[in-house]
């Protein structure tokens, strides 16, 4: 059985994988990296990512978190002529509630109290100093967020909104990039400083004075010997934690989008990243909710429904498609290479989006044939907080439950990462980030009376 040798051993070669072998590669010690992965780099749930990013969350912690990620983008893309495709015409958060006053308070968790002069508020009459996201250039986008409540300018600015939106929470470092891209230059950076990529699936972990695993890879066997292991298997980290006899405690939750062609062009293609935040029941007829409420596996699709429904223009000013997506399960399962993604997913997400885009009405029962209809599995903790840090087994490390943030919070687990591998000093917020926040009490609890996980 031939035997690779490597310092370090990544299992996961998608986009976390991939970000932490890129900068332990950067690193001072910059050791030897193999990844393995029974998939080619960047498939499964990196291949179904949002590719959105934004620096809001409703605790200090995980906005110093991804503000890190952002900045560490940021300096990817000036690098490489914006190789990215980056952009930043922020995230529009909308609501119907004239006094959000639950929605502002988690404003000012998430930005805390050195942060608030971030947050400018728009209403009535007073929303000349607002500046609409009519450029996507990162680098001349205002930061903080804008509370945007003066009908003119939300009519103005958001003309596609349906006119009950009373609230806009414009958070303005925010944005997408092209995850694939991302991924494509870390690979390569990889490779040209003598790492690895192997193809098979971990069956077996051994560890003694290293790390020995065995992969299985198209019939043949292969070992891979190193001294050190980090976990980025996506929705697989909780198999591997268990091939070193290890629980985490991680569950996954499969979620779907679609991406389709705007031929009647019913989305500005400047309109930032938006999300109706509002629950809703789903737009059908009377007749269709009737034929629903009669089958039992469809009657749920009668009740009233979670908000965060999102859309956005996909391509950029001069792309024709949109994407949609709508994180409402919350029934977690094992996950699976075969995708279990819902046929009626496509017209379900349609009519949630319409309500606040009511222009997607115009595609109700013919969306068009240029369609793609996709998913992946949101890995998560409790609390939706990553696990970026020591395992229990000496030497190993985990880089996961990223849930549907994954692709923004790349840079900062991998760079976390090569820190904690290295005996680096390690940024304020990265202890809360690792396993050592469950020995904290205080933080805990407080994080299970708030209740928000920060899902958009």
């Amino acid at each position: 059985m031939k035997t690779q040798t490597a310092d370090v051993a990544i299992i996961g070669a998608g986009i976390v994988g991939l970000a932490c072998a890129y900068y332990l590669a950067q690193s001072r010690r910059s050791p030897k990296v193999i990844i393995i992965d029974p998939l080619a780099p960047m498939s499964l749930t990196s291949a179904a990512s949002g590719e959105n990013y934004r620096n809001w969350w409703p605790h200090t912690v995980m906005t110093a978190f991804t503000d890190y990620s952002i900045d560490l983008m940021e300096r990817i893309a000036r690098d490489s002529n914006n190789e990215l495709h980056m952009t930043r015409r922020g995230y529009a958060l909308a609501t119907r509630e004239a006094n959000p006053d639950g929605l502002l308070r988690q404003l000012h968790d998430g930005y805390g109290a050195d942060g608030i002069d971030k947050i400018r508020f728009h209403g009535k009459g007073s929303s000349a100093g607002y500046r609409p996201a009519l450029s996507a250039d990162w680098q001349t986008a205002p930061d903080g967020v804008d509370v945007i409540q003066d009908r003119a300018a939300i009519d103005a600015h958001f003309p596609t909104f349906a006119k009950d939106i009373a609230t806009i929470l414009h958070i303005r470092r925010a944005g997408d990039i092209s995850g694939q891209q991302m991924g494509s230059l870390m690979t390569r950076a990889l490779r040209e400083r003598g790492g690895l990529v192997v193809p098979g699936r971990v069956v077996e972990v051994v560890r003694d004075s290293h790390f020995s695993l065995t992969i299985q890879s198209e019939g043949a066997v292969v070992s891979v010997s190193a001294d050190v292991l980090v976990n980025a298997a996506g929705p697989y980290v909780g198999q591997v934690g268990g091939l070193l006899g290890e629980s985490l405690p991680v569950s996954t939750v499969f979620q779907q989008k679609i991406a389709f062609e705007d031929t009647r062009a019913v989305i500005a293609r400047h309109m930032p990243f938006s999300i109706d935040l509002d629950p809703q029941p789903i737009d059908w007829t009377d007749q269709e909710r009737a034929l629903l409420a009669d089958d039992p596996d469809m009657g749920w699709l009668t009740r009233p429904m979670p908000g965060g429904v999102h859309c956005r223009p996909q391509g950029g000013e001069h792309g024709t498609w949109l994407k949609l997506g709508w994180a409402f399960n919350t029934t977690p399962s094992e996950p699976s290479d075969a995708l279990p993604c819902l046929e009626s997913f496509p017209e379900i997400v349609l009519r949630g989006a319409s309500r606040l885009n009511p222009g997607l009405k115009a595609y109700y029962g013919h969306l068009p044939s240029r369609l793609s209809h996709y998913g992946g599995y949101y890995t998560m903790t409790r609390e939706n907080w990553p696990l970026i840090g020591p395992m229990r087994t000496p030497g190993a490390f985990v880089a996961g439950a990223l849930s549907g943030f994954g692709t923004m919070a790349s840079c900062a687990t991998g760079a976390l990462i090569a820190k904690w591998v290295c005996g680096e000093t390690l940024p304020d917020f990265a202890l809360a980030l690792s396993r050592k926040r469950y020995e904290d009490e205080a933080l805990m609890k407080a994080l299970r009376k708030s209740g928000n996980t920060g899902v958009l």
